[in-house]
């Protein structure tokens, strides 16, 4: 995956919150629109917290981008080596894309995300989290949270390496802020009241669809003259897919040591996950992605 160099970076929308700790406090977790699979997650949703989310009414607390805006700024040659810099520029070019044809495609009324880098912990419209659940969404204050760290774990423990795996994360959980555009998670959380033996059913129809989006996303990026992302190889998508697999929820029974158990699976398996990325990537055409009727 390559950048364009000479781009500006657009951190209008970017929130640096990292090092602070969050403020993070005791009481449950419930976390917003899908966390990548990582075993928390799994044994979170077991244990009956809400992983699509609940609007508390919590605001974040402030945070300043001043030290991210200098690191990555035009100036630093070696910008796009660091891991936020590349998300940013990820981040910029998931807006341009879906703000726009993305959009239409949907007849969505769009509005930006805010991307919030944080360490440890952090206070969210949708309750308290951890590190530990991984990247997610919250419809309550529509902010995507990353913990850079989790990167780390997504290369070592889940053997998903390569700057494309990062990208598709991103690119998932700003599928899940479409959705909450579009009213799917909202239509899902209904199903799911209607139909509690079905819960996860409709929670994976949720992830595939996200999954999906980022497919959708990889077959547009690099396709303007003012995309952010230059190219993106075969090897990309290669790396972007091997996410996919590896957050998949009978790989992460598999490495728990645990039985495969399809019943207890919020997210998919590693080949719906794959296939459903794929889907997207295919048609570039986010109408494709209607995971309900699967």
């Amino acid at each position: 995956m390559d950048f364009d160099k000479d781009a500006n970076l657009d951190l209008s929308q970017v929130e640096d919150a990292r090092g602070g700790g969050g403020g993070f406090g005791g009481g449950p977790m419930m976390v917003g629109g899908g966390a990548l699979g990582l075993i928390v997650t799994v044994v979170l949703a077991l244990l009956g917290y809400n992983t699509l989310g609940s609007d508390s009414g919590t605001s974040p607390a402030p945070s300043s981008s001043a030290n991210l805006a200098q690191a990555c700024a035009v100036s630093n040659a070696q910008r796009f080596e660091q891991v936020e810099c590349r998300q940013v520029a990820v981040f910029d070019d998931l807006r341009d894309y879906w703000s726009t044809a993305g959009a239409q495609a949907l007849g969505a009324q769009y509005a930006d995300p805010k991307l919030r880098f944080f360490t440890q912990g952090v206070n969210t419209a949708c309750g308290q989290a951890t590190s530990a659940v991984g990247p997610f969404y919250c419809p309550g204050d529509q902010r995507i949270y990353i913990d850079l760290g989790f990167y780390d774990e997504l290369a070592q423990r889940f053997g998903a390496p390569g700057e494309f795996a990062q990208a598709y994360v991103l690119a998932h959980e700003f599928g899940h802020h479409i959705q909450y555009l579009t009213g799917f998670e909202g239509e899902i959380r209904k199903l799911q009241q209607r139909n509690p033996g079905k819960e996860n059913q409709y929670s994976i129809a949720l992830e595939l669809q996200a999954d999906c989006y980022a497919g959708v996303w990889t077959h547009n990026a690099s396709g303007g003259a003012e995309s952010l992302v230059k190219s993106v190889s075969q090897e990309d998508i290669k790396s972007a897919i091997g996410a996919a697999e590896a957050v998949g929820d009978d790989r992460i029974q598999e490495q728990a040591g645990g039985q495969v158990n399809p019943e207890t699976w919020t997210h998919g398996s590693a080949a719906q996950r794959e296939q459903w990325f794929n889907t997207g990537n295919a048609s570039g055409d986010p109408k494709s992605c209607n995971t309900l009727k699967q």
